[in-house]
């Protein structure tokens, strides 16, 4: 019989039923399109046997004047250097307070640390300088046990806290005694978006006035930095905080172990800053009107330093520092650096800033409207364009124009209903935007509905125009532009860390692994453990069609059933196994590829490079396939599908 070749469209149709996809994928996993087939994506290598505080929120790689590469990654909780497969503490800390004392007991690995309106907040992390314990055997700590050590704040009053020993007390207990001085880690937010509860939350009138809100409207974001480099020098903002610099010494250890410092001169509370290269100014977006009053934050004013001085924010005639007040919008969400401008995106709106030099520096002008952005990270810049996912659904892109994209997969991630894989709107601060220049992709990595964590990616072939959808869980990822591959972090709610070094380090906040993306077919620990990396790519049903003895298409179309006898594979980069299933069914509405229900279903076939044809007898209107692998060393990409059909009658 003659055989029927079966192609399908590149990408994924989750927008119609199964049947509405005829020709087409409408679902997948960890799978990609290029040159117009389906094929696995690559594998990825753990870089550092260490897991980091908090989930990485953002990240950057850049090489200094020497050429040595550094990525900066900043959690909820510290900001660290990467650096020739190691980690360094980079976390600024906070003005050291005096005169705490320490109480202990018997056989306890419990200390309390004292101070009236201390000010310390549970789960910060604090280093102990200056440490004088009582004498008597009242202690069997020594000084050392916290001089210059690093701890984790357990339990937090308004005049006391609690921090976890490495051993228990031996002597007989402090009470109040001794002295030590405590220099905080910088506050830089909570692991989630988190309500605000407390005197003054919420609207007017909510509760009885003078008591704590039970419920609250106001949420806090969660902690989170923007990154970049003012030449080799690095350059991170806490979200509503304040911004500070980091210079390196062509890695010199001593270098490593400095502490990011706050940008003299520079407003005290902004949402993120951004380097504009081909002119060097730096710009803080939703920052202070007065500079030093945070109380004058404004979530729609921008402001510019000087032009090659960061130091120099106040505008005179003599410099060309400057600011602006957007107009659409309640907040500035984020601005991304193209190609000869900033593209700066409100919940609302699209501006364009452009250098034009002295005396007004920058132009300003509105280039779209309903085209909010949703999260600080989730706008990118790739091959001459911004891309971004909008406030209220859909996806953008700007070239010279606003444009909202075309998307057969929009409905299935915006959606807040059904099966929940639709996007968290509560936690659209921590979705994050990136671009993988190896295949022509931008992407987003984003919470689902049922999820405070990022769980979802979407991904789209901007050369292919493609779209595809997949349980791929990164919190942050970056171009292979300073690296030659993609560096990713991802997050593990309940994971212990293990850097930086703290004493009574709880799990609380979770922990983040550092991966080299697109490399090899497997999961790869940092200890050397292979995990085998599962994927799949499920089509519509497609109308099965054959030609009659005589001559004439008689096609499918629901008229007639056909039997078919045997489908050839057609694979390229197979390696190891791969796994065919096929659905044939002959109505629409009976169709389940999750069960055999009204449904029959043949295979899985096992497929490698020997196999020339499998045998399959079966009859049927419609038939869709599932080409999926899950051993470890193995990888695939799928061709054309050609089936061996005959007319079967209308019965």
């Amino acid at each position: 019989m003659p055989l029927q070749k079966i192609q399908f469209k590149p990408g994924f149709n989750k927008q119609q039923t199964e049947t509405g996809a005829e020709g087409q994928w409408v679902d997948g996993d960890n799978v990609r399109f290029r040159y117009g087939q389906p094929e696995k994506i690559g594998g990825w290598v753990e870089l550092v046997n260490s897991t980091i505080a908090g989930p990485v929120r953002a990240q950057h790689t850049w090489t200094d004047l020497n050429g040595v590469r550094y990525a900066a990654l900043g959690t909820s909780k510290v900001l660290v250097i990467y650096y020739e497969g190691a980690f360094y503490d980079i976390t600024p800390l906070e003005t050291p307070i005096t005169g705490f004392t320490f109480t202990s007991t018997n056989g306890s690995a419990t200390v309390t640390v004292n101070k009236t309106a201390h000010g310390v907040a549970e789960g910060s992390y604090i280093i102990f300088t200056s440490v004088t314990l009582p004498g008597g055997g009242k202690t069997g700590f020594s000084a050392t046990q916290f001089t210059n050590n690093t701890y984790e704040v357990i339990n937090a009053t308004d005049n006391s806290f609690t921090i976890t020993m490495s051993t228990t007390e031996s002597g007989t207990g402090m009470t109040a005694e001794g002295s030590t001085t405590v220099t905080p880690y910088v506050s830089i937010g909570p692991v989630f978006e988190t309500p605000a509860y407390g005197f003054g939350t919420g609207a007017y009138g909510k509760e009885a006035w003078g008591t704590a809100r039970s419920a609250s409207t106001v949420v806090l974001d969660p902690g989170s930095w923007s990154l970049d480099n003012y030449g080799q020098v690095l350059v991170a903002t806490a979200r509503n905080g304040s911004t500070y610099n980091w210079t390196p010494l062509a890695g010199e250890p001593n270098a490593l172990e400095t502490r990011a410092a706050i940008v003299s001169g520079a407003p005290t509370r902004s949402l993120m800053s951004l380097v504009s290269d081909r002119d060097r100014h730096l710009f803080l977006m939703g920052t202070e009107t007065t500079i030093g009053d945070t109380s004058t934050q404004n979530k729609m004013f921008i402001r510019f330093s000087d032009q090659e001085d960061p130091n120099t924010w106040i505008p005179t005639a003599t410099n060309t520092a400057g600011t602006f007040l957007l107009d659409q919008g309640n907040e500035i969400v984020t601005a991304v650096q193209g190609k000869d401008y900033v593209l700066v995106l409100t919940d609302q709106a699209a501006y364009v800033m452009q250098f034009v030099g002295p005396p007004f520096t920058f132009s300003l002008r509105q280039v779209g409207s309903n085209c909010g952005c949703l999260g600080q990270h989730a706008a990118v810049y790739a091959q001459g364009a911004v891309y971004w996912m909008g406030f209220g659904g859909g996806f953008f892109m700007y070239d010279g124009t606003v444009k909202q994209l075309p998307s057969l997969v929009e409905d299935f991630v915006f959606t807040t209903q059904g099966d929940g894989l639709g996007i968290n709107y509560d936690a659209n601060q921590i979705t994050y935007g990136y671009h993988n220049s190896l295949f022509n992709e931008v992407g987003w990595f984003y919470a689902s509905n049922n999820s405070q964590q990022i769980n979802r990616n979407v991904v789209y072939n901007f050369m292919e125009e493609s779209w595809t959808t997949g349980s791929l869980s990164r919190t942050t990822y970056n171009d292979a532009t300073t690296y030659n591959l993609p560096y990713a972090s991802e997050f593990t709610t309940n994971g212990t860390p293990s850097f930086p070094a703290v004493q009574g380090v709880t799990n609380r906040y979770g922990s983040s692994q550092y991966w080299a993306q697109e490399t090899g077919t497997n999961e790869i620990s940092a200890t050397g453990s292979n995990t085998a990396i599962p994927s799949y790519i499920l089509s519509g049903d497609y109308d099965i069609t054959a030609t009659q003895d005589g001559g004439g298409d008689m096609r499918g179309d629901g008229e007639y059933i056909m039997r078919v006898s045997r489908f050839i594979p057609d694979f390229k980069n197979l390696s190891g196994n791969a796994k065919v299933t096929m659905f044939f069914t002959n109505y629409p509405a009976t169709a389940s590829q999750s069960s055999a229900s009204g449904s029959l279903i043949t295979g899985p076939f096992t497929i490698n490079t020997t196999t020339n044809f499998i045998s399959t007898r079966v009859r049927g209107r419609q038939v869709s396939l599932k080409i999926e692998n899950e051993n470890l060393n193995e990888t695939w990409r799928y061709g054309t599908l050609r089936l061996d059909i005959a007319a079967g009658g209308r019965r």
